[in-house]
C-alpha cells in the first residue's frame, strides 16, 4: 500500500509539472546523443591515438558539451534562442566545466577501481558510463536553473 501511495503521489508530481518533465526527457535525449559523442570520441583517442583514458577524457566530454549545447539551445529549451548566444554559451560552458571536473574525478576514481578487474577497454567505458550517469543530475539542474532560468 505504501508503495502504491508513493507512485500516486510521483504520478501528480509529474502531471502538475509536465512541462519540467517534458524537459528533462529532451535534455537526457540530448544528452543520450551526447554521450555517444563523449563515448566516440574517447574510444577514438583512445584505441586509433594511443591517449590514454585519463587524458582523452576531457577531449570527449568537451565534444558532448559542445554537441549538448547546440541541441538544448535548438531542440530542449528554444525559447532561449532569444537570449545571447555568448552569454548563453559562457553560462552553459561553465557549468559544463564544473561538470567536466566532477567527470573527470569519477571517471578517473571508477576507472582506478575497474583497470584490476575489467579487461581493456571495457575499463574505461564502464567508468564513462558511472560518470555520465552521475554527471546528469547536476549539469540538468544547474543549467535549469541558471543558464535556461525562467523559460
Amino acid at each position: 500500500m505504501q508503495t502504491n501511495g508513493f507512485h500516486l503521489k510521483v504520478m501528480a508530481l509529474a502531471t502538475e509539472n509536465r512541462k519540467e518533465v517534458e524537459r528533462f526527457v529532451k535534455f537526457a535525449v540530448v544528452g543520450a546523443v551526447g554521450a555517444l559523442v563523449d563515448f566516440g570520441v574517447l574510444n577514438a583517442l583512445v584505441l586509433l591515438v594511443g591517449l590514454s583514458p585519463a587524458w582523452a577524457n576531457p577531449f570527449s566530454v568537451s565534444a558532448a558539451i559542445m554537441s549538448n549545447f547546440i541541441w538544448n539551445r535548438l531542440w530542449t529549451f528554444p525559447e532561449s534562442r532569444q537570449r545571447p548566444f555568448l552569454t548563453q554559451f559562457g553560462q552553459f560552458a561553465l557549468v559544463n566545466l564544473v561538470g567536466l571536473l566532477i567527470n573527470q574525478l569519477i571517471f578517473v576514481t571508477a576507472l582506478h577501481l575497474t583497470s584490476p578487474a575489467v579487461p581493456h577497454p571495457w575499463d574505461y567505458n564502464i567508468s564513462k558510463a558511472v560518470a555520465i550517469g552521475l554527471v546528469l543530475f547536476w549539469n540538468f539542474g544547474v543549467n535549469r536553473v541558471w543558464t535556461y532560468r525562467g523559460l
